[in-house]
Parts: C-alpha cells; sequence; structure tokens
C-alpha cells in the first residue's frame, strides 16, 4: 500500500506541497497511523515531556504552530483573565458590582461555555502540522481533578512554610480588577508619553519660606502625599530664583532639573540670565523630619505623624530632582519608606482614594474630611477666640471662609458636574485637572512631559497602576538560591537563554503573588475567621468534605463558597470562611506536572518515574511565564527542576513586528 501511495507522488509543475500534505494525512488516518504508533510502543520506557497548555477562547496563530513543531502532549487552559475578558466584553461588565449583581454562579457558567469555543479549529489545524495528539484523553485546568491537585500543591507549599497573605504594592489592572505578578506586568511594555511635573512642598518654619521641589510622572498619585524622601548622604542646596523671590530646596546634583536655575549667557545683545543664588548647602540627612505643607487636605488628620522629610537610599539623582513624593497606597518604596518611618502603620489603615476600577472614591472627603476639619475645629485660633462668629457662620463658614486650603481641596474632588472635579474620575484622565488645580494654587514649579517605558495589562491593554493590595504569596526570595542550583541541572538550547535572561530573572525573583480577587478560577483552598487568626488549608476534595459534612462534586467559586468549616476554638468563635480569591492562572498552568495526572491522587507511581519531564519546549516569551512558574513549583515542592531538556524557540512576529496575540488577532489565519 506505502509503495502504490508513494507511486501516486508528482513532480515538477505539478506537484502541490499542500495537497501532498492533505493526502498523507488521509493516508495516516486511514491506516490509524497514531494508534499503531502507540500500540507499537507498548512496554518500551516512557518519554515524558511537557506542554503549556493555550487557551481555546482563541484560534492558533502562527506562534502557536512554530512552538507546536516540536511538542507532542496536548491540555487546555480554560481559567483566567483571558476568558473573563470574553465574558466581560460579550456582557458588557465593567466592575466587581456588575458581576455579583448578575451572580458569581450565572458569570461563571457563561465563562465554562465559552472555553472550548475553538477547540475543534484547533485540532483540525494541529492535525494539519502532522501532529499526532490524543484530543480525547487530553488535560482541562477546569476539571475537578485537576483542580484538586492545584489544591494540594498549595497546601505543601503551606506546610513548608512559603505561602503568607501580605499587603503589598504591586502592578494592578483597573480593567480587569486584579493585582498582576511582577512577571505578568512584564509581558506588555510600552512607549508612551506622561506628564513629568514638579509640585513644591513649603517646609513648615523655615526662615527662607523655602519650598522642597520633588518630581513625578503619575501626578494623579499627588492627592495621596504623605511624606517626601531625600538621600541622607547626597548634597542639597536651598535656592534663591532672583525673578520671583521663591525659594527650593533640591539636590546640588539635579539643580539644573529647575526651569532658570543655572546662569545662561545671553545672547544676540540680551542680558546674561545669572541663574538661582544659592543660600544654603546640606546634607540630606539634615532635612530629615521637616515637616512641610501638604498639597490637599484629605488627610489632614495625620498631620504630625504625616507630611515629613524622610531619609532612603533608594533615591538616586539620575533623574527628577533628588527629592522624592511618598504616596504608600501606589509605591512599593513609598509603602516601605512610609513604614519605616513610622508615617503608616504596618497592617493599619492605609490611606488610598483610588477604588478597584482606578476611579478617585467619593466617600474619601467623608472619610478623612470629618477627621481634618474636627481636628481644625479643635486647634483653630479662630474659632478659639471668637466662638459667636462659629455660631452664627456655622461650619460650612467656616469650611470656607476660614479652613479656605482644605476646603479648596474636598471641592475639587467632589466637583461631579465640572472637567476639573476628580470623584469616579478614572485616575490617569484626571492629570491634568491635578495639574490646573495645584499650577492655580501656586504650588507647580514645572510642568512638562517625558516619553518612558510604561507597563500595560497583557490582557486588557490598558495601562497599570501600582496600588497597594492584600495578596496571597508564595515566598520565592526564600528558595532562591535552590531555584538557582536547579537552573544549571539543566540543559537548554540555546544555552544562552538559561545562563543569561533565565538566570537574572531567577537572581532579581520577587515573591510571587498568586491570588486573584476574580471569579472564574481555582478557588484558594483556605478557609479564615473573622479575625484572622485561625485559618485552615484544605488540600483534597474528601479533606474538605470531611470538614464541612457537605457533598463535593465542584470546586468552583459557586459551588463551594458558601461552605464553612466549625472553628476549632469553639462555637463562640463562629465558623470559618473561604477567602474570596482565585489562583492566578500561571500557578495552575505551573501545576500541570502534578494535576495532568492528578497526582498524588492518582498515578502516583507513574508520575514519579517520569518526573522530571525528559522534555520541555516553548517560545522565549515563556522565560518570565511557564518555564518560571515550573521552576519554581518544583524546586519548592520536591528541590528539582520540572525538567531535565528544554527547547526556546524564537517568536514569529506580525506584519507591523509586533508578538503575535489571539487577542490583537494581528495574524492572518493559517488554514487560508
Amino acid at each position: 500500500m506505502a509503495c502504490e501511495y508513494l507511486n501516486d507522488v508528482k513532480d515538477g509543475k505539478d506537484y502541490s506541497f499542500p495537497e501532498e500534505e492533505s493526502e498523507i494525512l488521509a493516508f495516516w488516518e486511514k491506516i490509524n497511523a497514531f494508534e499503531e504508533q502507540n500500540k507499537r510502543n507498548e512496554g518500551n520506557p516512557e518519554y515524558s515531556f511537557y506542554d503549556g497548555p493555550p487557551f481555546a477562547t482563541g484560534l492558533p496563530h502562527y506562534g502557536h504552530i512554530l512552538a507546536g513543531t516540536i511538542k507532542r502532549r496536548f491540555g487546555w487552559d480554560c481559567h483566567g483573565l483571558p476568558v473573563e475578558y470574553e465574558i466581560d466584553q460579550a456582557l458588557n461588565i465593567k466592575s466587581k458590582d456588575d458581576v455579583l449583581k448578575m451572580g458569581i454562579d450565572k458569570y461563571n457558567e457563561e465563562c465554562r461555555s465559552i472555553v472550548m469555543r475553538y477547540s475543534k479549529e484547533w485540532e483540525t489545524i494541529v492535525t494539519r502540522m502532522g501532529r499526532w495528539i490524543d484530543f480525547e484523553n487530553d488535560y482541562k485546568t477546569l476539571d475537578p481533578s485537576y483542580m484538586e491537585s492545584v489544591w494540594w500543591v498549595f497546601k505543601e507549599l503551606d506546610k513548608k512554610g512559603l505561602v503568607y497573605r501580605g499587603f503589598k504594592v504591586m502592578p494592578y489592572s483597573t480593567t480587569c480588577n486584579t493585582p498582576l505578578s511582577n512577571f505578568e506586568a512584564g509581558l506588555n511594555y510600552k512607549t508612551v508619553s506622561d506628564p513629568a511635573v514638579m509640585p513644591s512642598f513649603p517646609l513648615k518654619g523655615d526662615p527662607d519660606g523655602a519650598a522642597m521641589v520633588a518630581w513625578t510622572t503619575t501626578p494623579w498619585t499627588l492627592p495621596s502625599n504623605l511624606a517626601l524622601c531625600v538621600h541622607p548622604e547626597f548634597d542639597y542646596v536651598k535656592v534663591k530664583d532672583p525673578e520671583t523671590g521663591k525659594v527650593y530646596i533640591v539636590a546640588e546634583g539635579r539643580l539644573s532639573s529647575l526651569p532658570n536655575a543655572l546662569p545662561v549667557k545671553g545672547k544676540k545683545g540680551k542680558p546674561d540670565k545669572p541663574g538661582f543664588e544659592v543660600l544654603a548647602k546640606m546634607k540630606g540627612a539634615a532635612l530629615k523630619g521637616m515637616e512641610y505643607e501638604p498639597l490637599f487636605g484629605y488627610y489632614g488628620a495625620m498631620t504630625g505623624k504625616a507630611f515629613k522629610v524622610c531619609n532612603d537610599k533608594y533615591v538616586t539623582d539620575d533623574s527628577g530632582t533628588g527629592v522624592v513624593h511618598q504616596a504608600p497606597a501606589f509605591g512599593e518604596d513609598d509603602y516601605r519608606v512610609c513604614i519605616e518611618h513610622g508615617i503608616i502603620d504596618k497592617g493599619g489603615d492605609l490611606p488610598c482614594p483610588v477604588d478597584a476600577n482606578g476611579c478617585f472614591e467619593a466617600n474619601v472627603v467623608s472619610k478623612y474630611g470629618a477627621d481634618a476639619l474636627r481636628l481644625y475645629l479643635i486647634n483653630s485660633p479662630v474659632v478659639r477666640a471668637d466662638p459667636l462668629f462659629f455660631k452664627e457662620a456655622g461650619v460650612f463658614g467656616v469650611v470656607k471662609d476660614i479652613f479656605l486650603p482644605w476646603y479648596n481641596a474636598y471641592r475639587f474632588l467632589v466637583q461631579t458636574n465640572t472637567d476639573r472635579g476628580l470623584c469616579a474620575r478614572y485616575v490617569k484622565e484626571a492629570d491634568k485637572d491635578i495639574i490646573a488645580h495645584l499650577k492655580a494654587d501656586g504650588r507647580m514649579v514645572s510642568i512638562g512631559s517625558v516619553a518612558h517605558n510604561y507597563p500595560f495589562c497583557w490582557r486588557s491593554d490598558t495601562p497599570l497602576i501600582y496600588k497597594a493590595v492584600p495578596s496571597w504569596f508564595v515566598s520565592v526570595t526564600t528558595i532562591k538560591e535552590q531555584l538557582l542550583a536547579n537552573n544549571l541541572k539543566t540543559r537548554w538550547v540555546p544555552q544562552y537563554v538559561q545562563e543569561k535572561r533565565f538566570h537574572n530573572w531567577l537572581e532579581s525573583a520577587h515573591d510571587w503573588a498568586v491570588s486573584r480577587t476574580r471569579f472564574w478560577g481555582t478557588p484558594l483552598p483556605v478557609w479564615m475567621s473573622d479575625d484572622m487568626q485561625e485559618k485552615i488549608f484544605v488540600g483534597s476534595i474528601e479533606e474538605l468534605e470531611r470538614l464541612t459534612g457537605e457533598k463535593v462534586t465542584d470546586l468552583h467559586r459557586h459551588f463551594i463558597d458558601h461552605l464553612t468549616i466549625p472553628s476549632q476554638r469553639g462555637p463562640e468563635f463562629g465558623v470559618l470562611k473561604r477567602v474570596e480569591d482565585v489562583f492566578d492562572c500561571w500557578f495552575e498552568s505551573g501545576s500541570m506536572p502534578y494535576a495532568q495526572s492528578h497526582y498524588p491522587f492518582e498515578n502516583k507511581e507513574r508520575f514519579e518515574q517520569t518526573f522530571p519531564a525528559d522534555f520541555v519546549a516553548e517560545g522565549l516569551d515563556q522565560t518570565r511565564g511557564w518555564f518560571y512558574t515550573l521552576m519554581v513549583l518544583s524546586t519548592a515542592l520536591f528541590d528539582k527542576p520540572a525538567f531535565k531538556n528544554l527547547i526556546c524557540n524564537g517568536l514569529v512576529l506580525a506584519e507591523n513586528g509586533k508578538k503575535m496575540s489571539k487577542r490583537l488577532k494581528n495574524y492572518p489565519d493559517p488554514m487560508e
């Protein structure tokens, strides 16, 4: 039969590769080539390799096809932002509240309905490539067996002391309402133009009326300013503008950043500009503890504790003014510095006027304005000296006529009927209004712009912000040395990706935020008491049934969120409820070696005989994605790499030179 088939092969001008490939595929199907191959290999030593699971919510592009030429095993990624994003777009869902109004059960079932939307198209294209795949026995991350193994992985990590809940400033997608891990934030950088502004912060009690000058590219964070930071060892100068008489303090090495600060020789008969007069010079350490006038009055109740100058060596002198404005709700270093200097308390209330959608909250006035007003009324010499005026004018009159700086801040926040109001405004849209407001108040020294690389959400393609959020973390830094050692036990092609790109990523690894405040995913198996003093990590369906007394058939949120566990401290402590978060889908794909086999609940001996995998292959972009999560989890669980050999292929780019993307659909149909 084979010889007869080969006699039909054409040559010359009549030869067609596509037609010839179709005939070969038909021949393979006719003789059941894949099944016959498996039958002949029975009893031979197993060769194990892993396939990074794709989403079936989009069609494959040429990048998948390239990677697919060196792989065989197949599975499906069924959870996470890519699926939710499709449903949000289809149903015009804009926020978490929209999902809750709809019902998590209905929302999740909508997600389930589309996860295998293009599975048949994938099967057609993969088969057309000549790949022999058992699509009938593929794995899916939404299967209860897969999800149960993910639970086991997380509980094992907790047993090893590698899981903690923290409050951390993280990359945050305002469109998807969830924090992202550091490696997700690095997936989609773009060059953008942002405002670069220099607001002034007048020092209290300075004999020259000097003001610190900071520099920022995120004006929307200025209403949340609680402190300033300078480098303790840098030289700072107090300088006077001869034209305006204003006095500023900046790092000596950054004096040139102030407009007209340096002397300029006159051209074409025009007089020389003398530059600013240096009044004093001091180290940054001498500025520590000085108090300044806040830009806004939202957090006036924190006066005395906040609005001070701090010292830290993270401040640089290669850009800006050498003075960094601190908004602890929106900067990792800001948060750390403010805690170290007692501006905020670790685990305490963190002033943050921005909601989950990246919009300014209206209740910042009621939440912090009342405290600020109360503080003023208690200490105001005017109120003390003339109680009759206060009685006649009332609270509004006092605020408007005497309490003007803070009143203006409140008015600016809640002006919803004008372009200048912040209430319910998206933070990036508010930049111009904040700048205009501070300029009108005489607090803006310089207004410009800067082009720089900025992270965008890899799924929604919208700008990320950095925001303090509670999250569950895997302590990657604890096992960093083991990760580096296990990397050396593997063989990569090309080798430089292992020795440079991947090694450097491991070397600078941060703790991994594995939780997402979303709905469609494997729920975190953590039940916690209301006082957060008692928590239980559940590692299996059987354990959950035993602890709750309920039969469990599905592990998605709408099937288990209502289940409670009695407190082990006694009935007076109530019950433990599941935390709301679900796993980052990267945690699920990193658990794939164990979850695809339902380890350790099934196939235990077979898994242990074939782990680590002999072979892994994916594109270069997975260096900070799937390759990384595989290595972290295998090292944490078994102190082994997840694979012995790895082929890292390059990326097929779209016509415009950008990476191909199912979301952007920037590639032609591979079947055309």
